[in-house]
Formats: C-alpha cells, structure tokens, sequence
C-alpha cells in the first residue's frame, strides 16, 4: 500500500490544498540594492514597509511570542505579488535563512482556494507542517510560515487579505508613485 497521493485532475492530486501561487520572496541584506535590481529586470513600483510591533500584532516565532521587525516591500508583476524582506531586528526566520543560505528565494505563498484561515492552518497541520512564524498585520491581515524546507527545499507562507482591505500608504514608492494607485 503506497502512502502517495492520488492523481485527481491534470494539475491536482488528492492532498492538494494550496492552490494558486501568490507570492515569490526575496530576502536580503541590501534593500534597496536588491529592490533597485528587480526594478531593473522590470519588477515594480516598489510599495515599502516597515514591519514589527508597531504595526503587527500577535507576533511568534518558533512557538513563542516574539518581537522582531523587518524592512519589506511589496510590488506585482501580472498577477504575481513580488516581496522583499530584510531582516531589522529581533529572531526571525529571515535572519535564519540568511545565515544558512545567503540572499535569496526565501518563501512562496499560496492562496489555499480562499479557504477560511484556520481550515488553511489545519491543511499544514495534516500534512505534517509546523508554523515556525506568524503575525497579524494592521489588525486585519494573518500570515503564518511553515516549516517545509526539508521537503520542498523553501519555505510555504499563507496569508489572508480581506476583501475590503487597502494596502495602506507606503513609506516609500520606489522608484516612484504610480499616477493611479489600485
């Protein structure tokens, strides 16, 4: 008897939960260098952000309330939702994959169908999958990592935008304000 999932459609199997890919991240020790650089491969305009307690409530890592911060930005090629993280302050799993891999690819996020939350957070659970960092930010929007390295070679995020939520004005536009913003 084979513990494999069954095939269920062309681009489906029976465990499948995840469903679209939202989000590529890039993490990094130089922002703006590596902002600058996917402006140059055509990636942007760069929304940025700062993240931590001041804006992101029920902050964890690995289990434990935690207080850490991190320069992000956020920008969309097609469909696709593009980030950038560099790691500020505190323990964070940014920081870990920096020491272990350098700069790069850090996490992908998927859309779980636009399944509730916690039917997302018991997803992973059920296939084995520890959350190793989470937080809510603006009071409005969950996030949660897991632990999937060891399988897929990356981290898997999920995070939850309401339909009503605006992203709220950036610090900074890079390289600058688009004359319409969505």
């Amino acid at each position: 008897m084979s513990d494999l999932p069954t095939v269920t459609g062309a681009n489906t199997l029976s465990n499948s939960f995840l469903g679209d890919n939202i989000q590529i991240c890039v993490v990094t020790r130089d922002f703006r260098r590596t902002m600058e650089g996917l402006v140059r491969a055509g990636i942007g305009p760069w929304r940025v952000y700062t993240f931590g307690p001041d804006n992101v409530q029920d902050l964890v890592y690995r289990g434990k309330p935690a207080s850490y911060s991190m320069r992000l930005g956020l920008a969309f090629s097609g469909s696709m939702m593009w980030e950038i993280v560099q790691p500020l302050s505190g323990p964070n799993i940014y920081e870990e994959f920096l020491e272990r891999h350098g700069e790069g690819i850090h996490h992908v996020a998927f859309g779980c169908n636009g399944m509730p939350w916690q039917q997302r957070l018991d997803g992973f659970a059920a296939h084995g999958y520890q959350m190793i960092q989470s937080g809510l930010w603006e009071g409005q929007v969950p996030y949660a990592y897991f632990e999937t390295e060891g399988d897929t070679t990356t981290t898997f995020e999920i995070f939850d935008i309401p339909p009503d939520f605006v992203l709220p004005d950036p610090e900074e536009w890079y390289p600058g304000q688009p004359s319409e913003t969505p």
